[in-house]
Order: structure tokens, then C-alpha cells, then sequence
């Protein structure tokens, strides 16, 4: 039986190599015949991820090889305004490690009688490097990792950018984007498609990339241990959730990049407090800041918090930095979650039936996935649809209050709607399972592709 081989170029960062670790070791597990490497890059501030991979390489007994690419050159400060345009540069500048790196790949291949390389995999920052696939006549996929509605607006900026090639405009009017029931309003696009210097260029060029599309959804349900963790600290968390009643906590948790100055951090704990609901933070720390005062450079999460709020609430919540989150969410004792609605986050909670409070960072495609899961799915509970608070538009606590509320409801539609979505997951993944056929669908494609 002869071996396939395939090449993945994911995106680097926790999010993007979680997603094509899942999708590899499907992919693996569904066929004997398959064997993967991952080309991987890596970003100056991601410490933990090649511990990680290799944890999970290590458990896939040689079918999932890793290759770290060579360290490319960083991109301009500039593009920092805009963190997708800051990873597409990066990714960009890696394009010649990428095109070696296959090149020998399939040097090696040539010699043996065993293995066939069976295609090239990227991801949505990748894409572009299609063309290395059209170079070396070699065929070529693209893993999308979000939703379909974020694939329906890199579909419409093809459209649009061919008679209209200047940025978006917050006076637009609502776009009306195919595989959305209501008019998109500007608010909810990423950042990056209204700046016209970076990252209105950035997303055309990734929009110009997707052409041949495979979209997730991929999920870790592993509760794999983040590398990083204090597992002291990781056990005192669900520790503490276990002695809660079932369906009591509400968790806030905000991604890996998810952080607020001390005044937000203020009105939140406030109305944590006024809702009565028992509670798990995820309390991040934020980057220096400037204020009146000059720079404030918090050493403490307990230093942003109200005075005597700690006393007030004594059993009724806990605060804590990184916190686990597939085991927090899979927990009965969690009833609702407050979120930055990133895509991984979304499905995660999907998956264990744990309804949503939106309130999403200014960061990709987490406002559009709250806009899709408020107005289009009704299957989250609405708080923030855009991130205001670089107009000094605080979530204040009445807001935090009443939103924790509806979560927590437990006569809603939208607890409803989530348990149904859960079980509808559940029957999708099993042997017969629309998931399972697709899989095995795209399989025969690849190898029959050859």
C-alpha cells in the first residue's frame, strides 16, 4: 500500500497550530496511508508552542513530522497597528524557507517508491504561497479554520476590490455580503480592511489567495495541558469548580492576547459583583500604559481590582491568569461564558453547551463571529458587537451585570439553542456523521487527485 504524503504551511501562533495539529492527527487516524509535515515559523513572543507541538507529535509515533523553518525577517513596526497584517508579512517573508523546504521534500520523495506526495496545505495567511504549489505542479488545498460567513466576506472582497480598490469607510452603508441573512454593518469588519497603507492590501492579497477551500471546523477536545501552566495552579482552578453547584459559574476569558487597562477591569469586577452569579476570571495582565500619572506597569491583577472587592466576594468567584480552557469548559459546574468570541473559543463552547456572552476584541474576524453568532445563529447573548475601548466606551458594570444575567438564565432560548447545537456536534464526528463522510471524502479527493 503506498504511503501519501502532505505538507501542511500553517500560520504561526496557538491558535492556527492547534487547528492543523487537530486536522493532522484526523486526517492520520481516518487513513493508514497518510503521514504529514508541518512546515513551522514562529513568532518572537510565542515561547510555548514548540513545546507543545512536540507534545503532540510525540504521541502520533512518527506520522506527524514537524520541519522549523529558518527565522525570517521580522516585518515593519508599522504593520503592529494591525496584528493580521503583522502575521501576513511574516508569513510573506517566509515564502523562499517554504519553497526549499518543499522542494527537498519532494527531491527525497523522488527516490522512493513507497511514499506520494499528495498535496500542499495553507491556511488563510498562507494562501498566497499557491503559487509555489502552481510553480512545482504539485496540487494544493487551503484549510480555512473559521466560520463560513468569514469565508463569505474574503469571497465579497474579491468582488468588491474589482470595481471599487479603495479601503472600507466606517460611513459605508451596510454591506450586503452573500451567506449573510441581514446587512453587514462596517463596525463589525476587521480593523485592517479601513486602513489603506497595510491592511486593506493585506486581506486582498489573502482574499486573492483562497481558491480551492476546505473549511473546518477542527476542534482540541483533548484538554491537552498548556506547556506554560502551573499545573498547581491548573489543579486549584478545577479544584475550586468542583465545589460549585452544577451550571452555577459564569468564566471570562479573553484569548491569548485578551487584556484590559484598570478602569475596564474596574467596571467589570463591579458588575460581577451586582449579578450575584458565582464567578471564574481569566485576568490578564495589560502591557504598560501611559496615564496621567505617567506609566502604570501593573505587577498584580489584584492592584486593578476595586477596593475591598476581594473581601466582598469570599467563595462566590476566583480569579486567575491562564486559565485551562477546554477543561473549564467542559466542567458542570460552568453555565455560561463571557468571551472575546475568536473562532477556537466559539467552538469550544459550542461543543460542551455553553452559551456565550459576546464581547469581542478588535482583533481578525472576532467582531464578524459575534455579529454571525448574535444577529444571524441566535446563539449568543449579546453585550458588545465592536471593541470600543480605545474610544473610552467602557463595558460598564450594569452592562457586565445584566448580560452575566441573561447568560445564566436558565429558561433561555439562546441555553436552548446552544444544548441543541452541542448534541447536533456530538452526532456529526461519529462514524456516518456528516463530519466523518466529509473527511473521508476529502481523503479520497487528495489521493485520488494523484
Amino acid at each position: 500500500m503506498k504511503k501519501a504524503e502532505l505538507i501542511f504551511v500553517p500560520a504561526p501562533g496557538m491558535g492556527h497550530l492547534v487547528s492543523t495539529l487537530e486536522i493532522a492527527k484526523r486526517l492520520i487516524h481516518h487513513d493508514d496511508r497518510i503521514s504529514i509535515t508541518i512546515l513551522s515559523m514562529k513568532l518572537p513572543f510565542t515561547s510555548f508552542v514548540d513545546a507543545y507541538t512536540d507534545s503532540v507529535i510525540a504521541s502520533e509515533l512518527g506520522r506527524i513530522k514537524l520541519i522549523h523553518l529558518p527565522q525570517a525577517e521580522l516585518p515593519s513596526i508599522d504593520y503592529l497597528r494591525f496584528p493580521a497584517g503583522y502575521i501576513f508579512a511574516l508569513i510573506s517573508n517566509h515564502r523562499p524557507f517554504v519553497k526549499d523546504t518543499v522542494e527537498n521534500i519532494l527531491s527525497l520523495q523522488s527516490l522512493s517508491d513507497s511514499t506520494q506526495f499528495t498535496g500542499l496545505v495553507l491556511d488563510l495567511f498562507s494562501a498566497p504561497m499557491v503559487d509555489i504549489a502552481n510553480e512545482l505542479n504539485i496540487p494544493s488545498y487551503i484549510f480555512f479554520t473559521s466560520n463560513a460567513g468569514f469565508l463569505s466576506l474574503f469571497f465579497y472582497l474579491t468582488t468588491r476590490h474589482s470595481h471599487n480598490s479603495s479601503e472600507f469607510k466606517y460611513s459605508d452603508p451596510d454591506h450586503m455580503i452573500p451567506g449573510f441573512i441581514n446587512p453587514v454593518p462596517p463596525k463589525v469588519l476587521p480593523s485592517g480592511l479601513f486602513d489603506k497603507n497595510r491592511g486593506y492590501h493585506s486581506h486582498i492579497k489573502m482574499a486573492q489567495g483562497l481558491k480551492d477551500v476546505k473549511v473546518g471546523p477542527v476542534l482540541d477536545i483533548s484538554c491537552r495541558p498548556h506547556p506554560d501552566l502551573d499545573l498547581a495552579q491548573r489543579d486549584k482552578v478545577m479544584k475550586w469548580l468542583d465545589d460549585q453547584p452544577q451550571s452555577s459559574v459564569v468564566f471570562l476569558c479573553f484569548g491569548s492576547l485578551g487584556s484590559f487597562g484598570a478602569p475596564q477591569v474596574k467596571e467589570v469586577a463591579l458588575g460581577l459583583e451586582q449579578s450575584g452569579y458565582r464567578f471564574l476570571w481569566s485576568l490578564r495582565l495589560p502591557p504598560p500604559q501611559k496615564d496621567d500619572s505617567g506609566i502604570v506597569n501593573y505587577k498584580n491583577p489584584e492592584d486593578m481590582l476595586p477596593e475591598g472587592f476581594l473581601e466582598r466576594i469570599p467563595g462566590r468567584g476566583m480569579i486567575c491568569g491562564w486559565a485551562p480552557q477546554v477543561e473549564v469548559l467542559a466542567h458542570k459546574a460552568i453555565g455560561g461564558f463571557v468571551s472575546h468570541c475568536g473562532w477556537n473559543s466559539i467552538l469550544d463552547s459550542l461543543w460542551f453547551g455553553v452559551p456565550i456572552v459576546t464581547w469581542p476584541m478588535n482583533y481578525a474576524e472576532q467582531q464578524l463571529n459575534a455579529f454571525k453568532m448574535v444577529k444571524e445563529l441566535r446563539l449568543a447573548v449579546e453585550m458588545r458587537l465592536r471593541y470600543e475601548e480605545c474610544n473610552n466606551d467602557l463595558v460598564i458594570a450594569g452592562e457586565m451585570e445584566k448580560a452575566v444575567r441573561q447568560v445564566m438564565d436558565e429558561s433561555s432560548e439562546v441555553r436552548k439553542k446552544v444544548k441543541e447545537m452541542a448534541g447536533m456536534a456530538r452526532k456529526a464526528i461519529v462514524d456516518g456523521g456528516s463530519s466523518f463522510i466529509s473527511i473521508g471524502r476529502l481523503i479520497e479527493d487528495m489521493i485520488g487527485s494523484n
